[in-house]
């Protein structure tokens, strides 16, 4: 498959298959990259069905390990924007992919855009519960956040300034046609919170049967793969 590679203001990116007028931004997750099992996955089905993939590293992650955190959430969805600007001056539609914690900066940073369809894989819809789950796990409550502003321990690091925006910033629109596989035995994302948000905004869910949040065995990659290609082949 023909690969590009990529650096639009900085932001190390791939573009993947044949020049197409039709694009799909996709987005990595936590402790990922622009390379993931996932996106390898999405570009191949997609650029069979005509689709170029743009696919770029977060802060902080794939060959931008090397940079100082912390990485807010706005600045994940300002690089967002501009990957956005990028596609948009080159694509006549755009759609998206995200994967976990990606899926959620693009629903914060695509919610008034165009986007053609979406497709979510493991998606978080709710940082602000996903947040709260953390803070129970660890024992931490949000006076003590609050006044030490960043508590570090075996989960993920805790931040103050990132759980008010969080608070601040619900997902509250979202009108793209959306696609969302989730594994049974997900225990970063509550079923209940997917299935809320697929009732509300009219997703199509589905789950697969012993699955887990991070789809990386044989058998998880391969159902995803086969999940992506009815569903594209269902919402073109």
């Amino acid at each position: 498959m023909r690969t590009e590679k990529l650096r639009i203001s900085g932001i190390p990116s791939i573009l993947w298959g044949e020049p197409s007028p039709c694009w799909i931004i996709a987005v990595h997750g936590n402790r990922s990259s622009k390379i993931d099992d996932c996106i390898w996955i999405l570009a191949e089905e997609a650029a069979a069905r005509g689709y170029q993939v743009l696919s770029f590293d977060l802060p902080c992650h794939g060959e931008r390990v090397y940079e100082q955190g912390p990485c807010m959430v706005w600045t994940y969805l300002e690089e967002l924007e501009t990957i956005w600007q990028y596609a948009e001056q080159r694509a006549e539609e755009i759609s998206l992919f995200g994967c976990s914690m990606g899926a959620y900066f693009g629903l914060l940073a695509c919610r008034d855009k165009p986007v053609r369809h979406t497709w979510f894989l493991s998606p978080v819809v709710d940082m602000e519960r996903m947040i709260d789950g953390i803070m129970e796990m660890t024992g931490t409550t949000a006076e003590e956040l609050r006044e030490k502003r960043v508590i570090e321990n075996h989960v993920e690091t805790l931040y103050w300034d990132y759980y008010c925006y969080v608070k601040e910033h619900p997902v509250q629109i979202w009108n793209s046609p959306t696609s969302i596989l989730r594994g049974e035995h997900d225990t970063l994302v509550p079923y209940e919170s997917v299935s809320a948000f697929a009732e509300r905004f009219g997703c199509a869910l589905e789950e697969q049967a012993g699955g887990e949040h991070w789809f990386h065995t044989e058998g998880q990659l391969a159902y995803y793969r086969r999940w992506l290609r009815k569903e594209m082949e269902e919402r073109p």
